[in-house]
């Protein structure tokens, strides 16, 4: 237990005794077991999306398995279940393509095109987004599109022509597992369950009862042979638009009855009581440009499948259950929350905007289940989230399910650290890397400079160059936007080694680009990137806000990096003197509102759904709270409106909570479940697009908790629809790990365990004159309580 001290006693001696603190009536205490008994519960209640009726339909109401480079989709259908099955590096495109490939640069040399556009802009103050994509952009060649890999199908010929009324289809979030059950028409009780491993990188399944039943499998392409012998299917195909190589192998086993191979490709069970299989895909792709192919995939695919059928059902569930946990039971939420048995897509036809404790169980259920998809969709060995996560059942999936870096794919990753999933952004980080050699071509190509940099989308195949979409081909800041992430994992695991080996690299090449390519505004002499393009609308200009705030957020994140690895004086200084010059992006204009374009051209009528110019309050870090920029972006994001798409609307509840303001925040929260979440709870553009479920799940950590002024603040934009509650496990930069509790909206206990020694700063109105500085050690917890 922690000793109590005088509420008289400073800090520093304190620190220095026998291991408490009084302050403001909480108790500091300073070892790894200094905590009572009364953490926050271990134990989170309707963490499960369940459904009374098989899913008629992939997008709306499938629900989703992953293990960050295999995703399956589970329909729960009676006499034939169907597994919509994805691999995420099985893509058209690239080498190899019939349509040739480009990377996207330019296919012959533009001398001066680019200088041209910016003397025009100078001239003229602004262009139309048609005339520069007709002198910079060129169409997309070979730019490819994610496939789906295809369909297992589970013909079940004894099963029920309607369904039952004891049916039931759930994702429990907790194990990443799905079921089906029901009794059939001889009253006995049929079970099913899949799940998709990451330790051991195969799709599995159960089924329990009378079983009898065919596995087929299906594509829409026909790229592929399928046959069956002895107990495996083999599937193997290459795509007929670039040559790749892909492989699926899936191997049975039965308890009782017979299994026989088929012919046709398919393998039958007959009279069993239980089947069950592992399914093991993958593809001839490599991360390395410029080829991006690798061996054939036989021998890995066939190595896969055999090792995890060699373990065992039981096993092989209990090693992903135990793997899946480990990340997601790091965090729970507790916003007392009433469950009703109701199944969710009736609760999300009910939600009134979270007046209700049955509304904060859907919202609870929310938050979760974007670390969940988070989990599910990106681990190490995998590419990152796409803009469908990993999930696509299709040939031709919207904007090809791609990486679009103008905000989608930084969304996705906008939870990881803070929601204690850090280990997720693996993939993103190889990713990044892997952008770096193709963007220098293009950076030297296109630009005639230094450093690297990539533009409004990129696929798994390094397109750094353009497109010619008018609104959406330009947008070089995406590789210092992209950086962003990587030194937001320094700042909040403090690994130095990381800093040095992984995110600095890119973070100073892409800042090399940028002071090769800013250029001197003649209306003020400040540093802007021109052309500059607002996304996704309005036109060209010098100086845009978005791009002026991505590139301050860059070179301060630069320098910083720079200064703790002592990178060279000359380049700090060289950094620093632009830094000074360059045009923050940061101004009010006439109707209060903070500019979105360096010259006031802001309409207060406009209600387009991208509200970019507010980048310096999320994801940046240049806007800080009761500032007179706060209150401009206020009045911009007022003025836009509480509408748009569900990414949109998810950032919007970022924007609001970084206000501090967390009734419109959670106003945000609602509007999204209300009108762009699908019964699935997958987020709706439309169409589905999964950055909303994270940006979402990143709203509420933000409403919690924030740290990106370095300062640790508890509750900063806590609503008032959750008065009592409790979080466990959320991170905050400078190495900390908090679990707090609350009552009538006030914090009454706070938990931080450090993993690093170092001055922390936690604010919170339990603390004697609401803050608190002291050092921390790596290893002991904190507590303060009222």
């Amino acid at each position: 237990m922690a000793h109590e001290i005088s509420r008289r006693t400073t800090l520093k001696s304190a620190l220095g005794g026998a291991g408490g603190l009084a302050l403001g009536g909480g108790v500091l205490a300073q070892s790894a077991d200094a905590a009572d008994s009364s953490d926050v519960s271990q134990v989170p209640v309707g963490l499960a999306l369940w459904y009374a009726a098989p899913a008629a339909d992939w997008e709306r109401e499938a629900l989703p398995l992953g293990s960050g480079a295999l995703g399956a989709m589970v329909f729960g259908t009676l006499a034939t279940e169907r597994l919509q099955f994805n691999e995420k590096t099985l893509w058209t495109g690239g080498p190899g393509s019939r349509q040739g490939y480009d990377f996207g640069n330019w296919r012959t040399p533009r001398p001066g095109a680019i200088t041209a556009v910016q003397e025009q802009i100078d001239a003229e103050g602004k262009l139309d987004p048609v005339a520069v994509a007709a002198e910079l952009g060129q169409p997309k060649a070979g730019f490819g599109t994610y496939q789906t890999f295809g369909d297992l199908h589970l013909e079940l010929p004894g099963a029920p022509a309607q369904t039952p009324d004891s049916y039931r289809r759930t994702l429990d979030l907790r194990e990443a597992v799905a079921t089906v059950t029901y009794t059939d028409d001889q009253q006995a009780l049929q079970h099913r369950e899949f799940f998709v491993s990451h330790p051991d990188n195969v799709i599995a399944g159960r089924l329990t009862g009378d079983v009898g039943v065919t596995l087929r499998y299906t594509s829409p392409r026909a790229d592929f042979t399928a046959t069956a012998s002895g107990d495996r299917i083999t599937v193997r195909g290459e795509l007929a638009d670039n040559g790749m190589k892909f492989e699926a192998q899936l191997r049975v086993r039965q308890e009782g009855g017979s299994l026989v191979a088929n012919p046709d490709g398919t393998l039958t069970v007959t009279g069993a009581n239980s089947v069950w299989f592992v399914l093991a895909a993958g593809t001839d792709y490599a991360d390395t440009y410029p080829e991006y192919r690798g061996a054939d995939p036989h021998a890995s695919v066939t190595k896969t499948v055999n090792g995890a059928f060699g373990k065992g059902y039981s096993a092989l569930r209990a090693r992903h259950v135990r793997d899946h946990r480990a990340l997601f039971d790091r965090v729970t939420l507790d916003i007392r929350a009433e469950v009703p048995d109701l199944p969710t897509d009736q609760l999300l036809a009910g939600y009134t905007g979270g007046t209700t404790a049955t509304d904060r169980a859907l919202e609870g259920l929310f938050f979760q289940y974007g670390r969940y998809l988070l989990i599910a969709s990106s681990r190490p060995g995998s590419l990152p989230a796409n803009l469908q996560g990993v999930w696509n059942q299709s040939t031709a999936p919207p904007w090809s399910a791609d990486y679009h870096v103008n905000i989608n794919l930084q969304m996705n990753y906008w939870l990881a650290e803070a929601a204690n999933l850090a280990e997720t952004t693996v993939p993103y980080d190889r990713f990044v890397e892997a952008l770096r050699a193709p963007g220098r071509r293009t950076a030297e190509e296109m630009f005639g400079s230094r450093g690297w940099v990539v533009h409004n989308e990129t696929n798994p195949y390094g397109f750094t160059g353009v497109h010619n979409w008018a609104t959406s081909f330009w947008f070089p800041e995406a590789a210092a936007w992209l950086t962003g992430q990587l030194y937001e994992h320094y700042r909040f695991g403090g690994s130095t080694d990381y800093l040095r080996s992984t995110a600095y690299p890119a973070m100073k090449e892409a800042a090399e680009f940028w002071l090769d390519n800013l250029r001197t505004d003649p209306r003020d002499g400040t540093l802007v990137v021109t052309p500059s393009y607002s996304p996704e609308h309005g036109d060209f200009t010098a100086g845009a806000a978005m791009s002026q705030q991505i590139v301050h957020d860059l070179f301060t994140n630069t320098l910083e990096a720079a200064r703790i690895l002592g990178d060279s004086p000359e380049f700090r200084e060289q950094l620093a003197g632009t830094l000074g010059q360059l045009d923050p992006g940061l101004r009010i204009g006439s109707w209060g509102q903070l500019q979105e374009w360096k010259t006031d051209l802001d309409d207060p009528a406009d209600v387009h759904r991208h509200v970019s110019h507010l980048y310096a309050l999320h994801p940046g870090r240049q806007i800080e709270p009761g500032s007179a920029w706060a209150d401009a972006a206020k009045v911009s994001l007022t003025a836009r409106g509480d509408g748009g798409t569900g990414w949109s609307k998810a950032w919007k509840i970022n924007f609001w909570a970084r206000l501090r303001d967390g009734d419109h925040a959670h106003k945000m929260l609602g509007e999204q479940l209300k009108s762009s979440t699908l019964p699935n709870l997958w987020d709706t553009h439309p169409p589905f697009q999964i950055d909303g479920n994270f940006g979402a799940t990143s709203g509420v950590v933000e409403m919690l908790l924030q740290s990106q002024h370095d300062v640790i603040e508890v509750l900063p934009a806590l609503p008032a629809a959750w008065p009592d509650g409790s979080v466990r496990g959320l991170r905050a930069r400078g190495g900390a790990t908090l679990d707090v509790e609350w009552a009538e909206g006030k914090a009454t206990r706070i938990t931080l365990a450090a993993s690093r020694t170092r001055e922390l700063t936690v604010r919170s109105d339990l603390l004697e004159g609401g803050e608190v500085v002291f050092k921390a050690v790596a290893g002991r917890r904190y507590v303060w309580k009222a």
